[in-house]
């Protein structure tokens, strides 16, 4: 169980505090309006009407302990900022913050913020590269040109093992898991031997274009 701080409880923020809360981890909710506070209070370890531009506040609340802390305010540019900052310079050791626009996130990682995310371009990059492979059953941006997808192996792969598939070398990917239909299944991090099977689902790890090849040749 980890202990996470969420500053800004509107709807991205409603949906991320009440995930943490149902996975079993102590969540501290805060935001400076009363109603959204009130609509979460229920589905959070706290909740606190609070001003996260409010350093003392914030310590008073025992942010800094946190494992992480996530900064979801996306309509004050301001706000964001300065809770940001104020949340790295109390001590907390992980501080992930939205940015609504490029010039947003830069100045966010500039003042410390150890990651930076876009909730809309990433929706909407998973989203389009869904429509733009149908046979894509699951992506997952992560850093710039590499991601995480869910493919049906290629025909040629059945019958083989991963180490004679040797996609690490030929391609740059890893295999970090395989998903079996029959029976169904859930094989994470399998061994060099794992000889796969027609049926299979296999999740990648790789480069965009590498994993875009392997794509292209979906059973």
């Amino acid at each position: 169980m980890k202990q996470f701080a969420v500053v800004g409880v509107g709807l991205f923020g409603a949906y991320l505090v009440t995930h943490l809360y149902e996975k079993g981890h102590e969540v501290l909710a805060v935001d400076s309006n009363p109603a959204r506070v009130q609509a979460v209070k229920d589905r959070v370890t706290r909740a606190a009407v609070a001003d996260g531009t409010d350093r003392a506040v914030l310590e008073a609340l025992g942010a800094g302990g946190m494992d992480a802390a996530v900064v979801c305010i996306g309509a004050d540019m301001g706000h964001s900022i300065l809770t940001t900052l104020n949340l790295k310079e109390i001590g907390v050791k992980r501080v992930l913050a939205r940015a609504t626009t490029e010039a947003h996130g830069r100045i966010l990682k500039r003042i410390g913020a150890d990651e930076v995310f876009f909730p809309e371009k990433d929706l909407a990059l998973s989203l389009g590269e869904r429509l733009h492979n149908p046979n894509l059953l699951d992506y997952l941006p992560l850093i710039t040109g590499y991601g995480i997808v869910e493919i049906t192996p290629p025909e040629e792969f059945a019958g083989k093992t991963l180490r004679e598939l040797d996609l690490t070398n030929r391609y740059g990917i890893q295999v970090i898991a395989v998903k079996k239909t029959v029976p169904e299944d859930v094989l994470m991090a399998p061994k060099a031997q794992y000889r796969v099977e027609s049926g299979d689902l296999l999740i990648l790890f790789g480069p965009d274009d590498s994993l875009g090849e392997l794509r292209a040749r979906e059973t």
